[in-house]
């Protein structure tokens, strides 16, 4: 039962991503024209899709895509071992509740990855295939800031760009679960780091009473 609550928030993760980007793909009109305002100029709903990895980055190279669906599919093994291994620690309950959010929008954006090209038909057309080149629908603007960033400017310079990338529920639940962590790491991480404290204490003490002793 404890391993089934975990992983069933890695799954309603994934539920709730994949029915958001089903509604937005055949509710909404692609790009601008179909762009919805929730909270003034600042916060929108806008369609795209990008073929990189989260937050709209990419690999630029043929094989990018692939071998970036294939980075994601070994993840995702890696991730749900290291839950179910960090369930069976007791770990902290919280600690296990962020990799699962992190489990599940991996799986989240690797279902786009490996299928959409096929499903949705959205797989870039210089694909050599639409299996494991799918786009990932991304939905979430929010806009901060839009223009031309100078050429000067490392990797994104010479391009028009937005300050905050467009992004999906998968995206927002890494980040989250990510964010969580390293805020709270200390107290994540304090029952593991007790136990080793208290023994090199106790090996000091020993260590002290053994140099009494001989003198």
């Amino acid at each position: 039962m404890k391993y089934l609550k975990y992983f069933a928030i890695a799954l309603l993760v994934i539920i709730i991503d994949q029915a958001v980007k089903m509604i937005v793909h055949y509710e909404m009109d692609f790009g601008t024209p179909g762009q919805i305002k929730v909270f003034g100029d600042w916060f929108k709903l806008h369609y795209t899709t990008n073929p990189g990895m989260a937050f709209g980055m990419q690999i630029g190279s043929e094989y990018g895509k692939l071998l970036l669906t294939s980075f994601r599919l070994i993840a995702m093994f890696g991730i749900g071992y290291y839950l179910y291994y960090i369930i069976k620690k007791n770990l902290h309950p919280a600690y296990i509740v962020c990799i699962s959010m992190i489990l599940g929008g991996a799986i989240g954006n690797l279902v786009d990855s490996v299928f959409y090209g096929v499903w949705l038909n959205n797989a870039p057309y210089n694909a050599p295939t639409p299996w494991l080149h799918g786009q990932v629908i991304d939905m979430f603007y929010i806009d901060i800031w839009e223009g031309f960033i100078p050429e000067w400017v490392p990797v994104w310079g010479g391009s028009y760009t937005a300050l905050w990338p467009i992004f999906n529920i998968a995206d927002a639940s890494i980040f989250v679960g990510v964010t969580i962590i390293l805020i709270f790491q200390g107290r994540f991480f304090k029952e593991e780091l007790a136990p080793k404290k208290e023994e090199e204490v106790d090996e000091i003490q020993k260590q002290f009473i053994e140099g009494e002793e001989n003198v």
